[in-house]
């Protein structure tokens, strides 16, 4: 592994998420919409992955696995984020909304450090995709299981988010918490599956000098998901938008981890259908 070239791929990386983020600030500002951040995160990651694939110096088979796994995870659900928070959404993300009031007229501000900060996690979290680009390691049997895992973490979260799309569809759901499919056996699959993909991601770059480092990925977005930007906020709104009709799914299902759900108790009150939140 040439550490010269990884550490000089590690860092044009990061001036490409700085630019990036800096240019897509400029138009949320103009739109008064953050909600971009999220379709650029990913965007940002897909689009790295498939950058060091091309440019590392590693095992071919092993710089083509983690273009492929990398890139086309980051761009698809880039993709998604993008028509289902900014092309047919008619107003900013809860989150970003909320954000904007308790800054107030320092939200411009707030929000250009947020995007950077977001650009700077970016890059860091491309680390395991150049570690696996620059490797010269062949191929192992922890490659092909990650590979396995991967596919299914795609599948699972293609599936979780066509299966919250097509519930929200329907007028009858308003103000009505999903336990279709996978939203039976996890208030949030879709994030499960997502943690999971980097667990794929860090499988692949192990086989690099210090590989185990790549594991800190999936450890951080763990973190990050159960424990501040993921389920916390999500729940908070959901709660508010639909009381206790998602108490009872909070008591009936696990927040996390995919298992079987517990009987539900009966409902005290009915959920109020005027409200609708961005929560399964």
């Amino acid at each position: 592994m040439n550490t010269e070239h990884f550490w000089l791929a590690l860092a044009l990386g990061l001036a490409f998420c700085i630019i990036a983020m800096g240019t897509l600030w400029v138009y949320a500002t103009a739109k008064r919409d953050a909600s971009i951040v999220d379709v650029a995160w990913a965007g940002l990651l897909g689009t790295l992955a498939i950058v060091y694939a091309a440019l590392g110096d590693g095992a071919p088979e092993r710089r083509v696995q983690i273009g492929v796994m990398g890139g086309f995870w980051g761009l698809r659900l880039s993709a998604y984020l993008l028509l289902d928070r900014v092309l047919r959404a008619s107003h900013e993300d809860g989150r970003y909304q909320e954000l904007r009031a308790s800054w107030g007229d320092r939200a411009n501000r707030n929000f250009f450090v947020f995007f950077q900060a977001q650009g700077l996690l970016a890059a860091v979290l491309s680390a395991p995709f150049a570690m696996a680009a620059f490797s010269d390691a062949p191929l192992r049997t922890l490659d092909f299981a990650s590979a396995a895992i991967w596919l299914v973490a795609l599948l699972g979260e293609s599936l979780a988010d066509r299966q919250l799309a097509a519930w929200r569809r329907l007028p009858s759901n308003r103000g009505r918490t999903s336990r279709a499919g996978l939203w039976r056996y996890s208030r949030h699959p879709n994030y499960f599956f997502e943690w999971l993909m980097w667990c794929a991601f860090a499988g692949v770059a192990s086989a690099a000098p210090l590989g185990w480092l790549a594991w800190l990925a999936p450890l951080f977005m763990l973190l990050l998901i159960t424990k501040v930007t993921g389920i916390p906020p999500t729940e908070a709104r959901a709660l508010r938008s639909r009381g206790e009709d998602y108490r009872r799914y909070q008591r009936s299902t696990n927040a996390f981890f995919p298992w079987v759900p517990r009987p539900e108790p009966m409902a005290l009150e009915q959920p109020n259908p005027d409200s609708w939140g961005h929560a399964p």
